[in-house]
């Protein structure tokens, strides 16, 4: 029976395809890991308050990055090249979704608008991020070799979600209202269209690496459309929703040690 946790299984069970899921994921929290590190260097003078909490948010992406690369050595594999097509952060970046990576080389200061724009990409992809966790806590987080992984990763992505509600939420009583709106909206629209894309190319990419047949991979590719369509005709809502998170200050304190998780 095809299932989430029976097509993970078979990902974590085959060494090639596992390597390229962890190369894919380690590259895509790097990317993360750099650009919150660049903001939280740009922020302007307005809100350096923001900026621990936003430095904080790039630490943990780093620490998720060598948490993936520290599960492939365990197994004894290294890293593969990342296929352009499964390359989630920059798709959505040559998108126009969030701050051109130009902007943050540059030693200029962001303006409060650009904070606004950040949070409000980073509130839209770490809902991806966390439901992403969410259900591999559900199937592995028990799991032996990386049941620890999972649940760690799971609970920062949580508190990231959470830090973006909050943040933007105070914005949004600050005047900046009508601007996240919009820009949820736009992302939100976006981040369904490159996460369908960045899907079937992952599939496509699993596929010929365990030998799918047609019919599994045809099978997968019209789960994957139907995904979209459900979020295209009105799912994309979740992802532009405000609410004060239970965790307060989720990202106030310093991160969490990658070795805890491997």
């Amino acid at each position: 029976m095809l299932s989430a946790r029976s097509l993970f299984q078979e990902i974590l069970d085959h060494d090639d395809s596992f390597r390229l899921f962890c190369s894919i994921a380690a590259s895509g929290e790097a990317q993360g890991g750099w650009e919150n590190g660049r903001i939280a260097a740009l922020v302007p003078e307005p809100e350096r308050g923001l900026a621990p909490k936003i430095a904080r948010h790039g630490a943990d992406e780093d620490k998720h990055g060598r948490i993936f690369n520290a599960l492939l050595h365990k197994r004894g594999l290294d890293p593969v090249p990342v296929p352009a097509d499964t390359d989630y952060t920059m798709l959505l970046e040559r998108g126009g979704i969030g701050l051109a990576h130009d902007k943050l080389r540059r030693a200029e200061p962001l303006t409060v608008g650009d904070v606004v724009t950040y949070l409000a990409h980073s509130r839209v992809t770490e809902q991806r991020a966390s439901e992403q966790m969410a259900l591999l806590s559900r199937h592995f987080a028990d799991h032996p070799d990386i049941g620890r992984a999972v649940r760690m990763i799971s609970q920062d992505e949580d508190n990231h979600l959470a830090y973006c509600h909050e943040e933007l939420l105070r914005f949004a009583a600050a005047g900046h209202g009508r601007v996240i709106r919009q820009t949820l909206r736009t992302c939100a629209l976006a981040e369904i269209r490159v996460y369908r894309d960045v899907s079937l190319a992952v599939m496509a990419h699993m596929g010929r690496v365990l030998g799918w047949s047609r019919g599994r991979s045809a099978l997968l590719r019209a789960g994957i459309h139907a995904v979209y369509l459900y979020e295209r005709l009105g799912g994309w809502r979740r992802m532009v929703r405000l609410s004060m998170p239970q965790r307060r200050d989720a990202l106030g304190g310093p991160a969490t040690a990658a070795e805890a998780a491997v």
